[in-house]
């Protein structure tokens, strides 16, 4: 299922991206650059692994994780998820 991802996105329009961030507790400032921000994210697949690559001019992030098993992350603004 992956396979259909892979490859690279770049973001063209949103919707109501303000209004997720302030639910998700994202903090103003970070709110109104993000929402000027349009990244380009690279999917890779490497066996079971995938990696995920988000650039911007805000900041560039990397995750690499396993299908099918939890793991943390820290995101672009430093929240610490599951």
């Amino acid at each position: 299922m992956v396979d259909a991802f892979v490859g690279t996105w770049k973001l063209v329009d949103t919707n109501n991206f303000d209004e997720y961030m302030k639910a998700l507790g994202v903090g103003f400032a970070t709110r109104q650059v993000a929402g000027f921000t349009k990244p380009t994210t690279i999917i890779e697949l490497d066996g079971d692994k995938v990696t995920v690559k988000t650039q911007s001019t805000f900041k560039n992030t990397e995750i690499t994780f396993k299908l099918g098993e939890e793991f943390d992350e820290t995101t672009a603004d430093d929240r610490h998820v599951k």
